[in-house]
């Protein structure tokens, strides 16, 4: 009987000594949790090396794949099956699924483990906390910049009381004002400016084991990890020095624990290089670069032009994504400055606007909820052939497809965990959100294996996301 073979690989950022706990999250929350679909479970060691099997099985018993995972750093996986009439959707999803339970795992240690961030010849700032406000500033200032647009179409209708006839003019000048702008505001929202003075971002985690956390929590508080870190920073960075288990054991063993090398690790990442690498690759002027220094994993570009644009990256994407996943994204992000995504969104913006004040204004007079509700929704749409574009020219230029897919099933897989259902699908196309759904981006990116020259990639995205959006309903 014919049998099918898929290995791969699934990144994590914890240190080794949690790999063992790891597979055992896996077993407990996703696979006995399912036992209609999962038999044969067994987790084992051998040689010091940890070892995660189970069988995935038709319930009609006409197929099942064997799957094992051998706990390294990377995770290898491989995938075989019994014969070829297996649903070919199968592998995709088991994927994504031991994507998205690995992600879980490491969400958990990430609350009990201490991030540190530094860049040199820079002043030492500690890591933010992201706040709902914060968030809510980041994408109004950040990105495509359309939720600026919206907002300020939102607060016309206040503005008339105050300006009368002249509130279109200011609208529109406030609004291009900040497009022109917005590369210079959206540095302002950076901790650090990335330059090739300095170049570099240092980044180190350590651990804590999360048995004990919970012990002492109680004694200390909820508000521990912040404490001691902070008092880390003060003994460390804050004098010159870098954080290690030996000038950190001052500060733990005050809260009864001990450092131990194995559960710390760090990071190098050259910025300037990377975002230099992309920027030559996509022939356009380097964009400014600036670095938050939050674990929120996220990165956006702003600016009317390449040569007028800036980068934003926090450190929380720099401590989750490999190399090549980060050139990839950030290829996504210069991709919207090639494409002057902010300057076309807002010339869509502001010709709704004055069309809707000057032709349609009794349309609008009819139902003004209504009204909003589906021109909002039209021009989100459209927003997603810019966001699907931005993927197919990172998937082109970069030339990784499957890199940029497994950053996006690091980085969104709340996203794709919620996408599971079919009404959740179509919620995902219809909501005011400029990105297409997950589990779209990161499917059309796999089936890229080999990207080719696209004569026109904004009319083949704007094709792929109707096609997209059909076959969800």
């Amino acid at each position: 009987m014919p049998e099918r073979i898929l290995t791969f690989h699934i990144d994590t950022e914890v240190t080794e000594v949690y790999v063992k706990d790891l597979l055992r999250f896996i077993r407990h929350y996703y696979l006995r949790s399912d036992p209609d679909h999962f038999s044969n479970i067994r987790t084992a060691t051998v040689n010091s090396l940890h070892f995660l099997t189970f069988r995935v099985r038709d319930p009609q018993m006409r197929w099942y794949v064997d799957v094992v995972a051998v706990g390294s750093r990377p995770i290898k996986v491989t995938m075989t099956s019994s014969d070829e009439t297996i649903p070919e959707d199968l592998f995709e999803q088991l994927r994504d699924d031991l994507v998205i339970y690995v992600q879980l795992f490491e969400e958990q240690v990430r609350k009990t483990t201490l991030y540190f961030a530094w860049v040199e010849g820079k002043d030492i700032i500690p890591e933010t906390l992201p706040s709902v406000g914060g968030k809510a500033t980041d994408k109004i200032f950040t990105g495509n910049m359309l939720y600026l647009y919206v907002i300020m179409i939102i607060a016309s209708f206040f503005l008339f009381g105050l300006l009368g006839i002249y509130t279109p003019i200011a609208i529109i000048a406030f609004q291009l004002a900040a497009v022109l702008f917005a590369d210079k505001i959206a540095l302002r929202f950076g901790n650090w400016r990335i330059d090739p003075e300095n170049p570099t971002v240092h980044l180190l985690q350590y651990h804590l084991p999360i048995e004990e956390y919970r012990e002492f929590r109680n004694r200390y508080g909820t508000d521990l990890v912040l404490k001691i870190k902070r008092e880390i920073y003060e003994k460390t960075l804050a004098v010159g020095k870098e954080p290690s288990c030996e000038l950190g054991q001052e500060v733990l063993s005050k809260y009864g624990m001990q450092c131990v090398p194995e559960r710390m690790s760090a990071k190098t990442v050259n910025v300037y290089a990377l975002v230099k690498r992309v920027a030559q690759k996509f022939q356009v002027p380097i964009p400014k670069i600036a670095i938050s220094n939050t674990m929120l994993p996220n990165a956006a570009a702003t600016g009317p032009s390449p040569s007028h644009g800036t980068v934003l990256i926090t450190t929380g994407l720099l401590m989750q994504l490999e190399e090549d996943e980060l050139v990839s994204v950030v290829g996504h992000e210069v991709g919207h400055l090639k494409g002057r995504d902010s300057l076309i969104l807002f010339g869509l913006i502001a010709s709704e606007y004055m069309l809707r004040l000057y032709v349609l204004l009794p349309i609008f007079y009819l139902s003004p909820f209504l009204y909003l509700i589906v021109t909002m929704g039209i021009i989100y749409f459209v927003a997603k052939f810019f966001e699907a574009r931005a993927d197919l020219q990172s998937a082109i230029v970069i030339g990784q497809p499957q890199s940029l897919a497994e950053a996006l099933r690091k980085i969104g897989f709340r996203k794709l965990q919620f996408e599971r259902t079919h009404a959740s699908r179509i919620l995902g196309w219809l909501n005011w959100d400029p990105h297409p759904p997950m589990y779209f981006r990161i499917s059309r990116l796999d089936k890229l294996k080999a990207p080719v020259k696209i004569k026109h990639p904004l009319i083949q995205s704007a094709k792929d996301v109707v096609d997209g959006f059909r076959a969800a309903l």
